[in-house]
């Protein structure tokens, strides 16, 4: 039977209560464990598709096409384990699936309220699709005393009586440093842990972020306080890149409390030697590439959580720094002439994906410099869109051309599609219909062509990578574009979606549908961003 760790957080919120919970999982994997995390989300929206991503950073998409919180990302980073549809699920969810039982009359007219049936619900979500796991990690978004996730927290409390000696609380926590006083203050975490009895959960394990080296005895005043051991107040300290924090936790002895709380004392000792290479090379890089982000929604960076993990791990995977100058892209827009000198000093330069007009022309101005500048360049999902629209409005007498997102141009070169197939199954959409849920998500098979750049680059025929996007490029535009010098190396199996294109005559153009920074980890950096970054630093040398 799977053993449920419940992690919950306290004081303020940002604590990083997904990363704790993904390094625990990690140093649970290198014991020799099986592990599986989840999420539950406090808020109403159903999925955070539809939400801005000033409103909750990033939205993370799974291989079946969930459209999840980026803590999931976290997860998959750390662990290599893939998120599904069952790992995230939000109170808009859990609303909208015991509304329809309602609707159906299944609960045989009986009145339907926040107990039982709310938390079932959730219970029922927390449990369910688990295997063979020797762990199941289960994260509660927002803090203690927030109104939104007490139903979450009432199905928590309730599993932890039913599951008994198979399920342990962690609580996340901040003691400040107050620097008029000088001193470390433990009573905000008191309080978070004195809301969360009050709701019926004592926790196993404090874990607590600081500043500083919290001392012993502050220690052993927060375990009195709270009703906990004192070796199960784990000091949760700031390190030099976010992964090292499964050293910094295995060092503070958090694995061991986890192990300890449930009794298990015959647990293998882990194997921290990936980790510490990362950390090595991560610590200790032999050069520097500078690329910039040209990108909407520079101004809240998790937004582009996975991206900038990503160019990371290319960096780690060739042992150099990559130092992300991130562009407003309407700065291009307002003055066309800054864009030389903006990207002076600049070894590659990526567009990222986005939705909506504003910021498209100076995306568009970003690709014409990077094209006939020779410099690298990487388009993601509307950054390959926007590279096609540049291809055809400068190189093949298009000067018009545009997509119908943005309304009707001289052709559409981009466009929604209303049919595709997925496997044997095929997937519809109208242009009219809801946003949320209407993309083409998930992961989808691509075919290369062989000879090609990303051919060379990933190896392989065929290559599997996640969507999220409305509108596509359109496939009639294949041979006027070749014509002028692009490349459609990526085609969907039945080869009517263009999935890939680049220019061969350059030293790295590629755009590409998907997002393959979802995939990407430190341990197994993506292919086209281990290629991308080679490719920046190869450019530096020139420059």
């Amino acid at each position: 039977m799977a053993r449920f760790i419940f992690v919950t957080g306290g004081v303020v919120s940002s604590l990083g209560k997904g990363l704790a919970g993904a390094a625990l999982a990690s140093l649970l994997q290198a014991r020799g464990y099986k592990v599986r995390m989840r999420k539950l989300d406090p808020y109403i929206n159903v999925d955070p598709g539809t939400m801005n991503p000033y409103e909750h950073g990033e939205c993370y998409v799974t291989d079946d096409g969930a459209e999840t919180d980026l803590d999931l990302g976290h997860y998959e980073r750390f662990t290599g384990v893939a998120s599904k549809q069952s790992d995230n699920v939000t109170t808009g969810r859990i609303y909208q699936t015991v509304i329809r039982k309602e609707r159906r009359g299944d609960y045989l007219g009986g009145t339907v309220q926040v107990i039982p049936h709310i938390t079932n619900a959730i219970k029922e979500f927390a449990t369910a699709d688990i295997g063979d796991e020797d762990f199941v990690l289960v994260e509660i978004g927002g803090t203690v005393g927030d109104i939104e996730s007490l139903p979450f927290m009432e199905a928590i409390r309730q599993l932890g009586n039913e599951l008994r000696n198979n399920a342990i609380f962690i609580h996340l926590t901040l003691v400040p440093y107050i620097a008029a006083a000088g001193e470390l203050k433990t009573k905000p975490t008191q309080h978070s842990v004195k809301e969360l009895r009050s709701i019926g959960i004592q926790p196993d394990i404090l874990l607590c972020r600081s500043e500083m080296p919290i001392p012993e005895g502050q220690r052993a005043k927060i375990g009195q306080f709270c009703n906990v051991p004192p070796e199960a107040v784990i000091q949760a300290l700031d390190v030099r890149t976010i992964y090292e924090v499964p050293l910094s936790y295995h060092h503070e002895g958090f694995d061991a409390a986890v192990l300890n709380a449930f009794g298990i004392t015959d647990a293998p000792d882990p194997d921290l030697s990936k980790w510490e290479e990362i950390v090595d090379r991560s610590i200790n890089p032999e050069g520097e590439v500078n690329i910039a982000v040209v990108g909407k929604y520079i101004e809240l960076q998790d937004a582009y959580k996975s991206l900038t993990e990503s160019l990371t791990h290319g960096g780690i995977a060739n042992k150099v720094k990559v130092n992300i100058d991130w562009i407003e892209s309407e700065e291009f827009e307002k003055d066309r002439d800054s864009v030389a000198d903006r990207f002076s000093g600049v070894h590659a330069i990526l567009v990222p994906g986005g939705f909506g007009e504003r910021g498209a022309e100076g995306k568009i101005r970003a690709v014409t410099y990077a094209r006939e500048n020779k410099i690298p360049y990487f388009g993601i999902c509307y950054g390959m869109q926007m590279a096609v629209i540049e291809g055809c409005r400068n190189l093949a007498d298009m000067p018009h051309a545009g997509t119908s997102e943005f309304g009707d141009f001289d052709p559409n070169v981009v466009g929604i599609m209303t049919e595709w197939t997925k496997g044997n199954k095929t997937e519809t959409r109208s242009a009219d219909g809801d946003l949320g849920g209407t993309m083409r998500l998930g992961s989808y098979p691509c075919d290369l062509i062989p000879g090609s750049k990303v051919h060379e680059i990933y190896g392989q025929d065929r290559i599997d990578e996640r969507h999220r996007h409305r509108y596509e490029v359109n496939i009639a535009y294949k041979e006027v574009l070749e014509k002028v010098g692009y490349k459609f190396s990526g085609l969907s199996p039945h080869g009517d979606l263009p999935e890939i294109v680049e220019i061969p005559d350059h030293p790295w153009f590629i755009g590409v549908q998907f997002h393959p920074e979802l995939k990407s980890k430190p341990f197994d950096p993506h292919p086209l961003f281990k290629s991308f970054v080679k490719a920046a630093l190869d450019h530096s040398r020139l420059v």
